[in-house]
């Protein structure tokens, strides 16, 4: 009986391992290959896509994934994941073929047709749960199955219910799948980003085409596989990089799914694991300022040494061209102290994001435009050290700003700079700020008055060989932030300097709200309400101008945490980049220096506050008026004075203590007073730190 025991034995062992071979750990055959549904709309289904069979996402995905995998599409264009929706996935053939093939992993991507007026309004009760019955419908027939849920495609703003409600309902169904996704216990896996970010390959602002497929299909198979590439970081990590000091410091990139990663810098240390996405984040505590460091960051799939790294202070500088001024184009005296500063500056550094192609008055090649749309407008770059060659070609406002504050606080500084001549304020804010804020600037940018006429006619020089409809330019409202703004990935900052206007002064009213959707479009992506640090134009023989500075006056009681910097008294009557900019830098120094950093400095010149009338006089108060005088000696200048609006004469003005009396023997009852009211001025009040007083307008 022994013997005949151990034979059985043998023989249930020998099964055994006979089944082991043909069935693989997750129940399949083995050598049987896993089984995805790829299950959607006309997004999935390659709707508008040449060869589908072959460029869909489900196909692409094929091809990603291997021969180990068998992917199927289940798209059904027009169909609505809502139950009482006008075409619901679950009536359709698509369904019964996707639950015929009990998919080992199943991608679900419905939503958007939800969109339409016949589905979201009298429907949205439903949304969640008819997507758990989905969800539960593919368990039962596989209960092993793995489910991924997908945050929707973009909808851009061409598609012609979009302002109507499918802009908004689209933002409320994604926060939908969102807690489907988190109530199913499913994965989740974001479509959006990547496609939001390019337009271009959306020819009908809904649909993708290959290369926008192709972004999908690398997103599920990251999400399959947990292969993303591996260890990643933003582009403002390299050497010499400076870190920000003195607040919990955030560091994020991206690795593979689920694998650890390790930061070493200055003595701490952190650790966590990626996310599904790849997507990882640590937080240090608050380094004080110093270095040199070595900042080490370590996994399974890479490891990042970035050395002579310091801890300081750091500031993004943008703008257009004022900004982009180089120090080698500043007057000689100026550019000679830079660069004696320069040679004994290495503390300073710098990280000079130059575009590969200027927006000058040409026509770009057509291989220039393919990679303005992949959003290549920069040419790479890394931190240097502070030298005089280094400087040359940076900003000479960002330096002399630097500069001032390396100075002042004795700790390193670090600046970041990506200005571009001409580019207007829309092209610096994110996307979604602008569609909900100031929809109407993003329609037919080429000919939208919103959009500076200058600015329209060198964006359609630039492109004028583009046979992509929807072809970018750095001009286009949100090219700008998509290009020069995302890609630094919340890098750490102290605070953002801005030298710009000149391409939205033909219409203030427009950038009053776009000034705004600025700030808060940028404190939105660093998550930190940071102060914001500009210029108000200068001199220079254009009408608008006048009407534009004084605007940007007002700004400062209307958007919080920023500070004005005049630049009036430094203009050029001929031309728009005035040759002396290291005043301009340090003005804006100051403001960092007096609000951000708490220094008992002047931030200002006079800023008016206040018109008092007596009899056939008028008293006009100041912030920052210590020591009102004129700056060159002489009576003061340029004030106009009028009974009766825009019935302006010559004023005459003295000071008296902290005010400014202006009189004039033609005006009996002054009710407004106006200083400075030419494009070109010579107005020459200033206060005891020798700051110059702001240009106004102002009535009773």
């Amino acid at each position: 009986m022994n013997k005949c025991f151990l034979t059985l034995v043998a023989a249930m062992t020998l099964l055994g391992s006979l089944m082991a071979e043909m069935f693989a750990a997750d129940g399949q055959p083995a050598g049987a290959p896993v089984k995805v549904a790829c299950v959607g709309n006309s997004v999935t289904y390659g709707f508008g896509i040449e060869d589908r069979e072959v460029n869909s996402y489900p196909a692409q995905l094929q091809r990603l994934l291997g021969d180990g995998y068998e992917v199927r599409n289940f798209g059904r264009s027009g169909a609505t994941l809502s139950r009482n929706g006008h075409r619901p996935y679950h009536l359709t053939e698509e369904y019964q073929q996707a639950m015929a093939f009990a998919a080992d992993k199943v991608v679900i991507h419905l939503g958007l047709n939800d969109t339409d007026p016949r589905n979201w309004p009298n429907y949205r009760d439903q949304f969640v749960s008819d997507y758990l019955t989905l969800i539960n419908a593919f368990r039962e027939v596989n209960p092993d199955c793995e489910i991924w849920v997908c945050r929707m495609t973009p909808i851009f703003h061409g598609h012609s219910r979009f302002k109507s409600g499918t802009r908004d309902w689209f933002w409320q169904i994604q926060r939908k799948i969102e807690a489907v996704a988190a109530s199913a216990h499913t994965g989740l896996i974001d479509f959006h980003p990547r496609l939001y970010q390019r337009p271009d390959l959306m020819p009908d602002n809904l649909h993708p085409n290959a290369e926008g497929a192709g972004f999908l299909a690398q997103a599920v198979y990251g999400h399959l596989t947990g292969d993303f590439g591996g260890l990643r970081l933003p582009i403002t990590y390299s050497d010499n990089m400076v870190l920000q000091r003195g607040k919990p410091l955030r560091i994020a990139g991206q690795a593979n799914a689920r694998e650890t990663v390790t930061v070493k810098v200055a003595g701490e240390k952190a650790k966590t694991v990626a996310a599904a996405d790849g997507q990882w984040t640590v937080t240090l505590p608050p380094l004080k300022a110093g270095g040199p460091y070595t900042l080490e960051i370590n996994a399974a799939s890479g490891k990042k040494t970035y050395k002579n790294v310091l801890v300081g202070e750091v500031w993004l500088c943008s703008g257009q061209s004022n900004m982009a001024f180089r120090v080698d184009q500043s007057v000689k005296e100026e550019l000679e102290a830079s660069l004696r500063h320069a040679a004994t500056s290495p503390q300073i550094r710098l990280f000079d994001m130059q575009p590969r192609w200027y927006t000058n008055d040409v026509e770009w090649e057509t291989s220039v435009l393919d990679s303005l749309n992949r959003l290549q407008y920069y040419a790479d770059t890394q931190w240097t050290a502070c030298n005089e060659q280094t400087v040359k070609g940076f900003s000479a406002v960002a330096y002399a700003f630097g500069k001032m504050l390396a100075d002042s606080l004795g700790v390193p500084i670090g600046l970041i700079h990506n200005s571009v001549g001409g580019a207007p304020t829309e092209a610096w804010i994110d996307r979604k700020t602008v569609e909900f804020a100031f929809p109407d600037i993003l329609y037919n940018w080429a000919k939208n008055d919103f959009v500076q006429d200058w600015v329209r006619g060198r964006g359609a020089k630039n492109i004028a060989k583009a046979t992509n409809k929807a072809q970018r330019h750095p001009y286009q409202p949100c090219y700008l932030y998509e290009a020069g703004i995302a890609p630094l990935g919340q890098f750490p900052l102290r605070g953002f300097i801005w030298y710009q206007g000149e391409s939205n002064a033909h219409n203030l009213e427009a950038h009053e709200r776009l000034f705004q959707l600025l700030a808060d479009s940028w404190r939105k992506n660093w998550q930190e309400e940071l102060p914001l640090y500009y210029v108000q134009l200068s001199s220079l023989n254009r009408p608008s101008w006048t009407w534009f500075r004084d605007s940007q006056r007002r700004l400062m009681t209307q958007v919080p945490q920023v500070g004005m910097a005049v630049s009036s008294d430094r203009g050029d009557s001929l031309n728009v980049h005035p040759r002396q900019k290291r005043e301009v830098g340090e003005r804006l120094a100051l403001w960092a220096l007096n609000r951000t950093y708490g220094h008992a400095c002047v931030p200002s010149g006079p800023l008016f506050t206040a018109l008092q009338t007596e009899g056939n006089v008028a008293y006009l108060s100041f912030d920052y008026a210590e020591g009102l005088h004129s700056a060159d000696g002489a009576p003061l200048r340029t004030f106009e004075v009028a009974e009766e609006e825009d019935r302006y004469v010559p004023a005459q003005a003295k000071v008296v203590g902290n005010q400014v009396k202006v009189w004039s023997e033609e005006v009996r009852h002054p009710r407004y007073i106006r200083y400075g009211w030419q494009p070109f001025t010579r107005a020459n009040l200033v206060n005891g730190a020798g700051l110059p007083a702001s240009t106004f307008q102002c009535g009773e």
